[in-house]
């Protein structure tokens, strides 16, 4: 989970995300609407007698500001909460498993930030298992020929490559989550080419100098980066108060789409196929 503001169980509740699979989460910054809802989240798993692991990822402040709130309000937690720290001044892994791999990318704010990005790692070729049969190859060298190795007729000799018996993998995605942040073009090449980006657009255009004293972007500076970084598409969001509306928030789509066309709007329980 990325981020932990105030009504996260809510959230989570109407778009019918169970809590109890959730091992890891990520908080880009230590202001209030990105992290209060922790500790009533945490105590919300320790009520349902949650085990294993929690692990948050945050700057090294999370652990000295959270863990005295932990041991107060959710004492005798059934899981292990863990705190890892990461230097928002620099790109680093913070999160591997064998499918996916976690990046933070430094961001311009008013406190250290970080934003992430979610890289799948490369996926096996799809294996002609009709092929291989007719070939005789036994089952137990089916993984290596998906993962790149030729094989070896044992009785002939015969090299049959590995391109003769797969097709090629499905292409890996990435997510890029940028938020909060003034623009920086140091973030470039961190996300470039990266399939979605999620980049803050708090104000539009004219409200350029308002965003900068505030640590935030404009929408054509979000669609900016969009293009400069060659992503697939951009989703804008963090909106001012000042937008009420959906007519307001397309002035910031309008604005952002004349630069990047491939720009949306997000809203509340939106869903994003990668």
């Amino acid at each position: 989970m990325v981020d932990c503001g105030e009504g996260v169980q809510i959230g989570l509740a109407r778009n019918h995300i169970p809590v109890g699979k959730i091992g890891h989460i990520l908080l880009s910054h230590l202001h209030g609407d990105h992290c209060l809802g922790l500790v009533g989240f945490i105590a919300t798993l320790g009520l349902g007698q949650r085990t294993g692991e929690i692990v948050i990822h945050a700057h090294k402040d999370a652990e000295r500001i959270f863990q005295p709130l932990f041991d107060f309000f959710c004492p005798n937690l059934s899981m292990k909460v863990t705190f890892q720290s990461f230097d928002t001044r620099k790109s680093e892994v913070i999160y591997e498993d064998d499918s996916l791999l976690i990046k933070t990318i430094p961001l311009s704010h008013r406190v250290p930030t970080a934003g992430f990005l979610f890289q799948e790692k490369p996926r096996d070729r799809h294996l002609l298992v009709e092929k291989c049969e007719a070939l005789g190859i036994p089952f137990a060298y089916f993984r290596g020929i998906k993962k790149g190795m030729d094989w070896t007729n044992p009785e002939t000799g015969e090299v049959i490559p590995c391109e003769m018996l797969t097709t090629d993998p499905t292409p890996s995605k990435s997510y890029a989550f940028c938020s909060d942040t003034m623009y920086s073009e140091s973030i470039i090449p961190i996300i470039k080419g990266c399939d979605v980006l999620y980049h803050e657009s708090t104000y539009s255009n004219v409200d350029t100098l308002k965003a900068h004293q505030r640590g935030h972007s404009t929408s054509v500076e979000a669609a900016t980066i969009a293009l400069k970084a060659e992503v697939g598409r951009l989703l804008l969001g963090h909106y001012s108060s000042q937008f009420q509306s959906y007519e307001d928030e397309k002035i910031l789509l309008d604005e952002a789409q004349q630069i990047f066309p491939n720009s949306e709007l997000t809203r509340e329980q939106m869903v994003i196929d990668i």
